[in-house]
């Protein structure tokens, strides 16, 4: 039963050496990644979160607003997703490679700087996919951008293997290092070849190539979708003895949880910022209409705005919340596996259009006729980002011994709050979707008092669940005696009954 522990120490490969080699190694040329991690992680979150800009500031006119529109918003949101996803599986195979290589040297720093300035290329063929969806050039120079980034990150693997010392310490002294070479080049080439057939696909049908990069996503949950069935199959095959543990397609290969929080933290902070950038270049008056139209008066000048300044607060306040409860969440989690990182993937990715959601909410005093729209996209981002958060929680329930703190399994003494807490966003988003329903003519009043309301909720949420928990306590108290007094009234009983 102790097996599925046994990837664990593969994860604990930075920063395991004793301080006393740290000089010895710098004397070498070989250095600790810690910081070229942390540079990676943050440029990543960032790529990956700026790549919902040309969404946010698609111009649409009150009288453009038709289903046309819509249907070019709704595609462009689409495949803002499917970018996302990608550039989180070059971050997740970015930080694979590196639980295999766990040192460093100027080599192969340089060869994460080029992997990088390669990925930095992404949200230009981005904004060419979106703003010319119908020519094949855009996704052409996103494939190669894959494929690019794949082959270099192949380089990597080549380098590290041709200097096993920088390799992690169980492959490092491992007699079947060339088969642990050949598995990881295999696996870190699977997506870029698909994106090499998705170019050339895109050239003359192009929507195939979408298909083919969705698959790059997913391709290990089909993967290991395939080898369930073949195990049904054909049976259950016993695994080789060299085979690698912890860069796999196994869905609870450990990730490092370290590096998920900071790629998550990368993607919470650059979103606080996009959106304050909104506030600085859309809100500030224009000095000569202060004087003309207001005659000198900024405060006049800048309540105009108030609408804006409300939607700001209320968006930072729900990213804010949306990253204490997932704070909350890792601080009670112990390991981070495949599945988890996909839940919390899709999660950022939600997160990552709330400045969309700004922009809709921003814009219900010029645009009144769309208030009912702009709270149903706002309530449907916030829940899907939410909802995410609560399936990490869910999933890591299953597998609780090996996932969990102690604190927060069932029983446990944080388990009914951790539960509130991840269960309160998508609860209130949902109600505030179905309240457009039934009183559309409210429902942008109703969405400014969920938003404020919210926050005031996490503060009272401990003592909520303490007065939600005392009756049901009192009960289960209650019921005990009972079952005492029954067994008590019958043991008298017993020797009369000889």
């Amino acid at each position: 039963m102790s097996e599925p522990q046994s990837p664990e120490p593969a994860l604990s490969i930075q920063g395991d050496s004793p301080t006393g080699t740290k000089d010895e190694d710098a004397a070498d040329g070989i250095q600790h990644s810690h910081r070229m991690l942390s540079f990676s992680d943050a440029l990543l979150s960032i790529i990956a979160t700026v790549m919902i800009l040309p969404v946010t500031h698609t111009e649409i006119s009150p009288e453009q607003f038709d289903k046309s529109i819509q249907k070019l918003l709704a595609t462009r949101i689409a495949v803002y997703l499917m970018t996302f996803l990608i550039v989180t599986v070059a971050w997740a195979a970015h930080t694979r490679l590196f639980q295999v290589v766990g040192k460093i040297d100027d080599t192969l720093a340089l060869l994460n700087l080029a992997c990088m300035m390669t990925i930095t290329f992404l949200p230009f063929t981005f904004s060419l996919m979106v703003t010319f969806p119908e020519v094949p050039l855009g996704i052409f120079l996103f494939c190669m951008c894959v494929i690019a980034i794949g082959a270099v990150q192949a380089l990597v693997v080549v380098y590290a293997f041709h200097f096993p010392h920088l390799l992690h310490p169980q492959i490092e002294h491992s007699a079947h290092r060339a088969l642990y070479r050949q598995h990881i080049l295999g696996i870190v080439l699977r997506g870029p070849a698909l994106c090499f057939v998705a170019a050339g696909f895109s050239l003359f049908f192009y929507p195939l190539s979408y298909l083919l990069m969705a698959t790059v996503i997913f391709l290990p949950y089909i993967s290991k979708a395939s080898s369930w069935c073949k195990g049904r199959l054909v049976g259950p095959q016993e695994p080789p003895a060299h085979s690698v543990e912890f860069f796999t397609f196994d869905l609870h290969e450990p990730l490092s949880k370290e590096r998920v929080e900071a790629f998550s933290d990368g993607v919470y902070a650059i979103v606080a910022t996009l959106l304050i950038l909104d506030i600085c270049e859309d809100n500030v008056p224009d000095s000569k209409a202060v004087k003309e139209k207001f005659h000198g008066s900024l405060v006049a000048a800048l309540s105009e705005y108030g609408p804006h300044f409300l939607a700001y607060f209320g968006s930072f306040a729900t990213v804010g919340l949306l990253w204490f409860a997932h704070h909350s969440l890792f601080l009670h989690i112990r390991k981070t596996t495949q599945s988890m990182g996909l839940l919390n993937t899709l999660s950022l990715a939600f997160v990552g259009g709330l400045p969309l959601a700004y922009q809709q909410t921003s814009a219900f005093a010029q645009q009144p006729h769309q208030e009912l729209e702009s709270v149903r996209v706002s309530c449907a981002i916030i829940f899907f980002a939410s909802i995410f958060q609560f399936a990490i929680w869910t999933t890591a329930l299953l597998h609780e011994g090996e996932t969990l703190q102690p604190s927060a399994r069932f029983g446990g003494r944080e388990h009914a709050f951790m539960f509130a807490k991840l269960a309160l966003y998508p609860c209130v988003s949902l109600l505030a979707f179905a309240s457009t329903c039934f009183l559309s003519r409210f429902s942008a009043a109703i969405f400014h008092l969920t938003q404020i309301a919210v926050p005031f909720a996490f503060l009272l949420l401990r003592l909520l669940v303490r007065l939600a928990l005392a009756p049901l306590r009192a009960l289960r108290g209650l019921s005990l005696p009972a079952h005492r007094s029954e067994d008590d009234a019958r043991t008298p009983l017993l020797p009369s009954a000889h």
